[in-house]
């Protein structure tokens, strides 16, 4: 897991706000400005938290899963037609 990252917020460029990682600020993240704080400003230092969904990784397997099944079964009604 990566976990916390700093960034800086570098600039504003419309709805955009473009951030740069603190290791060595030579690493940009672009982001909706909507979904900054609402102090944050130019020159605002934020942590991302970037982390692995477990469960929403679950659900969306079992879902895939159950789609690829039916096709499987709809392909399979028709050859046998």
């Amino acid at each position: 897991m990566m976990g916390d990252i700093k960034v800086t917020v570098d600039r504003i460029e419309g709805d955009k706000a473009v951030l740069l990682v603190r290791n060595g600020e030579e690493e940009e993240v672009i982001l909706p400005v909507s979904l900054l704080p609402a102090e944050a400003s130019e020159g605002s230092i934020l942590v991302l938290r970037i982390e692995l969904d477990r469960q929403e990784n679950a659900r969306v397997e079992e879902r895939v899963k159950s789609l690829i099944e039916k096709l499987k079964n709809k392909t399979n009604k028709q050859k046998n037609s």
